[in-house]
């Protein structure tokens, strides 16, 4: 009997917790579906609030900025003066990662290049940057701005055209019969030394642009060069001889090793030396950097072949060429390869850089040999890099891997990187 009443009462207890369970089921189940049919919504509203008040804050700020500079800054267009300029976006000259370039004129008939600036693949902060940096700049060597737009998410600049467009499709480009002489590219070397040092000694900040290379240097109708490009500036004080960064800018193969391994000290305008010094080897020479010299040598890297060559007493390869050229050609590299020294404490200033450019070339002296990890250096098992022959040991910054994209392909022949 005693048995048979456990049972019993278990088998109550069993039904009536399924029957808990059932009714609960049949409450809380459709409570949730309720709760997600009226609470995604509500979420979703708020994020959207949430973004339209970030990007309502991001427009004030800009605002503010526009209104409390407009003694330096060049003309406010609205989006539809825009759009006439353009004829109505009908001329594309090239489109990148982050805007695309449209060529234009004014009522007065001179020719622009118009760079629109993408959604949501800038911020306003970068348009503050670049506004007030190329605003306050008037220089023959540095690209002119001449007008913006904004207007909430319609963020435009308006540029001198640039008939000749980069420099990288006449340095690059001796096969096809369209590249400079000689003569013609040391005037244009020259003409970015002066450019860049106005950025950093000529105004009354220091600009570094961070983003020296063949396609940020355009060519007006008579080929006078002019640094564009202000996407990665920074202004710093004059007084200021090394700056702060997060994370390293600039594009490979052209950044100082100062952005990316923090133990060489810090960064200073010296990375721009190197970006130029890496610039002038490539107009010298009209072959990039990392392009195999398969009729010289096995060495795939340019500078440290030319290096040995000029160590040796080698004259440099070059075809059909002039002693004035070889000689001019020679001048060039070597001053190259002072800017392009490892440590930024052995790279010259600009002032210094234009100086030697414009002395004769057997009056320069051989720098060492410059140091690269990708020919010179190995690793030990901690990982930090190991300079063959040098007294130099850098640990690889994690920001190596995060530097800013600014090394899209461009299309245009306005404007450069877009």
């Amino acid at each position: 009997m005693t048995c048979y009443k456990f049972h019993l009462n278990c088998g109550i207890g069993t039904n009536g917790y399924l029957d808990a369970m059932l009714w609960l089921f049949g409450i809380v189940f459709p409570c949730m579906v309720v709760k997600f049919i009226l609470g995604a919504p509500c979420v979703l509203t708020l994020l959207v609030r949430k973004w339209r008040r970030r990007h309502l804050a991001m427009d004030q700020n800009v605002e503010e900025f526009l209104q409390s500079n407009n003694n330096f800054l060049p003309i406010r267009y609205s989006y539809s003066d825009i759009r006439k300029i353009t004829g109505y976006l009908k001329d594309k000259l090239g489109e990148g990662g982050y805007s695309s370039v449209f060529k234009g004129k004014l009522r007065s008939g001179r020719e622009v290049a118009v760079k629109i600036l993408k959604k949501g693949k800038t911020n306003g902060q970068d348009f503050i940057g670049e506004v007030a940096t190329i605003g306050r700049i008037h220089h023959v060597n540095v690209v002119g701005l001449i007008g913006y737009c904004f207007e909430g998410c319609k963020q435009v600049l308006v540029y001198d055209f640039m008939h000749n467009g980069s420099l990288d499709k006449h340095i690059f480009s001796r096969a096809e019969g369209t590249s400079l002489d000689c003569k013609e590219v040391y005037r244009i070397a020259l003409g970015v030394v002066r450019g860049i040092e106005y950025l950093h000694r000529g105004c009354d900040v220091q600009i570094l642009h961070f983003d020296i290379k063949p396609h940020n240097i355009l060519l007006d109708r008579d080929f006078t060069p002019k640094v564009s490009d202000f996407g990665l500036a920074r202004l710093y004080p004059t007084d200021h001889n090394t700056v702060t960064l997060t994370v390293a800018r600039g594009t490979l193969g052209y950044m100082a090793p100062e952005l990316v391994y923090k133990n060489l000290g810090g960064v200073s305008y010296k990375a721009d030396v190197y970006s130029f010094g890496k610039l002038l080897i490539e107009m010298a020479s009209g072959r990039k950097n990392w392009d195999a010299v398969v009729e010289c040598s096995s060495q795939t890297y340019f500078p440290l072949w030319v290096h040995d060559q000029l160590s040796e007493g080698l004259d440099i390869p070059l075809e059909q060429a002039r002693e004035e050229d070889r000689r001019t050609v020679k001048k060039m590299i070597t001053v190259a390869l002072w800017c392009i020294q490892w440590s930024p404490n052995d790279r010259p200033s600009m002032r210094k850089v234009l100086e030697m450019l414009e002395r004769e070339a057997d009056d320069l002296q051989l720098p060492p040999k410059p140091l690269f990890y990708p020919i010179e250096e190995s690793t030990r098992d901690d990982g930090t890099w190991i300079g063959e022959g040098n007294d130099i040991t850098s640990t690889p910054s994690t920001s190596a891997m995060t530097y800013e994209d600014s090394h899209l392909e461009d299309t245009s022949t306005g404007i450069a990187q877009v």
